[in-house]
């Protein structure tokens, strides 16, 4: 399969027609032979049409089916792709610009927002802080954070109106007119064009292209969030403003920036519906828009995504929640998840699982090992001891290994990723925060069989030997799959509807305290400052 960027790869242009998706639907449904138990519930007809999958139940209501066949001792990787859906190399289709919606401008309502009546003062520019590396790198770097770049144009007086407009209808989109002092504006467009004008449009286009793109949150109120957001280096302010004066559409770039995934919308439409007197709920509802304007705009055409709090992961193809898997996230505290944005680089058949020192060495299970030969090899366990006398213990690939016979890769600085386990039964209860970072994942092994096969280029055959070899194998992907670990307590379940999620990390406050206040000048700081917590530990 040919290296293209992540946002244009669908194996064989899965999202562009219907016909396609009944394809991909057939070949999931050829997934559940994989386990005995495990079948998918196919709709008729595929999944034209589908808008999300169910959550898989706790005691699966069996179908009609013919009389089983003996089922073997371990499933057997049977077909993930028929033969018209093996990977080939196709052509990299052109993609089409996203046409930017306008902004219907509305009469300012007469009773203000209850959190607008905020300090008015200017932004002040936060201290320089120390921000980590990117993500995916091992080592940290640090780098001086500058304020963002606030560029000022010449404005006509109808552009600066079309703007005032846009400002006075902005808690729409879950943000504060206060913000981006209207009144300033005014009194400008009451001025005149002139420079002043031009400094006061500008700043308050800079403004709302910086939220309605970023996210109105701080970083410091992003607890563990290190998702780097792109759509600043695809849409620097600078552009959006020379654009929205070229094409005296300002209305119109503004609302372009809204995020692409569904949950968005559907939280907007939520807040116009809910009564300015339920501050909770609307609290809850912009919390979570805001959230969304932290990951880039467009997720892409073929992705992973898990909501920790829902304890769910979806696998998403032309915009569309083609399959969902229970997951097992962290347990609050140090071991709690972090918000990531990565890439999948690899799945691992049969993985083996170094014990971390915290263990070998914190437990005594090292020595204790080491006094019983046969116990360590009854539980899979591989024991060496070196000349300085560190002891080390590699569980060994199987059943009972930790990782399960799944690990899928996604190279980050947090060591966090995702995993079979032979823990299975923990995926049958209502509240799965029970690991140390990383994602327990049910059926792994048919989730890491299928991205194999769709980035990289394996076939049937090679999974199903590399399935019952029982031996540890790290297969590269030739393109990689986006993964984002998100974090949201309110939004769509992956039955569609609008549901709350128990804020399990406490992590809603902090952004809520930031509303409070006055909006904080952009910088360059793109993801946290907080400690980097590795996941030593799946369990």
């Amino acid at each position: 399969m040919a290296n293209q960027p992540h946002d244009r790869l669908t194996p064989g242009s899965i999202s562009a027609a219907v016909g396609r998706r009944k394809r991909l639907g057939l070949w999931l449904g050829s997934a559940a032979l994989l386990m005995p138990g495990a079948a998918l519930a196919i709709p008729p007809g595929g999944y034209s049409g589908l808008q999300a999958s169910p959550p898989p139940s706790p005691t699966p209501t069996p179908t009609a089916t013919p009389t089983p066949k003996p089922k073997p001792r371990t499933p057997p990787p049977t077909s993930i792709l028929p033969a018209s859906m093996q990977p080939v190399t196709r052509a990299t289709p052109t993609p089409q610009a996203s046409p930017a919606k306008p902004v219907t401008p509305k009469a300012t309502p007469s009773t203000a927002p209850y959190i607008d009546a905020q300090p008015t003062t200017a932004p002040v520019t936060p201290p320089p802080v120390i921000t980590p590396g990117a993500p995916g790198s091992h080592t940290v770097t640090t780098t001086t954070i500058v304020p963002a770049e606030q560029p000022v144009r010449v404005w006509t007086l109808a552009d600066a109106q079309a703007l005032l407009a846009v400002v006075k209808t902005i808690d729409t989109e879950g943000l504060f007119p206060g913000d981006y002092k209207p009144e300033v504006l005014a009194a400008a467009i009451t001025a005149g064009a002139g420079p002043a004008l031009d400094e006061a449009a500008s700043r308050t286009f800079d403004w709302l292209a910086e939220d309605l793109r970023d996210g109105r949150t701080p970083m410091d109120s992003r607890i563990q969030w290190f998702a780097v957001d792109t759509d600043v280096d695809a849409h620097p302010t600078h552009e959006l403003l020379e654009t929205a004066l070229a094409t005296h559409d300002v209305a119109g770039v503004l609302a372009g920036l809204d995020p692409t995934y569904a949950d968005y919308a559907a939280l907007k439409d939520a807040l116009a519906a809910t009564p300015r007197a339920d501050k909770a709920r609307r609290d809850m509802i912009r919390i979570n828009m805001d959230r969304w304007r932290w990951l880039p705009r467009d997720l892409g055409q073929v992705y992973l995504l898990t909501n920790i709090p829902e304890y769910m992961l979806r696998f998403n193809v032309g915009g569309k929640i083609i399959k969902s898997y229970r997951t097992v996230v962290g347990k609050p505290g140090r071991t709690a998840t972090p918000q990531l944005a990565e890439k999948v680089q690899a799945v691992v058949f049969n993985p083996t699982w170094t014990v971390p020192q915290s263990i070998v060495k914190g437990e005594n299970l090292g020595a204790k090992l080491l006094a019983n030969p046969a116990s360590a090899a009854r539980q899979g366990y591989k024991v060496t001891k070196a000349e300085n006398g560190v002891v080390t213990v590699v569980q060994q690939p199987g059943d009972k290994n930790s990782l399960g016979r799944m690990k899928i890769d996604m190279p980050n600085p947090h060591a966090i990723y995702l995993h079979d386990t032979p823990a299975k039964a923990l995926f049958e209860t209502p509240v799965r925060a029970y690991s140390h970072g990383c994602i327990r994942t049910q059926d792994a092994l048919k989730l890491g069989m299928t991205i194999a096969m769709l980035r990289g280029d394996m076939t049937q055959d090679e999974a199903s030997e590399l399935y019952h070899s029982l031996k540890y194998k790290r297969v590269v992907m030739k393109q990689a799959t986006p993964v984002y670990l998100t974090y949201t307590t309110m939004g769509l379940n992956v039955d569609g509807q609008m549901t709350t999620f128990k804020d399990i990390y406490t992590r809603d406050a902090p952004v809520l305290a930031s509303f409070r206040g006055p909006r904080a000048l952009h910088t360059t700081q793109r993801v946290s400052t907080q400690e980097v917590i590795v996941a030593d530990d799946p369990l």
